[in-house]
């Protein structure tokens, strides 16, 4: 599992998947959520803006993230 740590309260889905380098581009992120590839905390998620907080998990293409708060 890795974790990624964020600096703000929270961070959107398709900005995650930017920050954590899983995609190339904003654009690529879109089409990944919008096609059913992303799981937020187990479950399918199609909301690009979903709001991840420290604690969520994120799965994406066999790899599993943790948000974490920076310190």
């Amino acid at each position: 599992m890795n974790h990624i740590s964020i600096n703000t309260p929270f961070i959107k889905l398709d900005q995650f998947l930017k920050f954590a380098n899983c995609v190339a581009s904003g654009g690529e992120s879109k089409l990944r959520i919008a096609a059913g590839e992303v799981q937020v905390n187990g479950e399918v998620c199609t909301m690009r803006g979903k709001k991840l907080v420290p604690g969520d998990t994120v799965t994406f293409a066999g790899e599993t993230f943790t948000v974490d708060a920076a310190e």
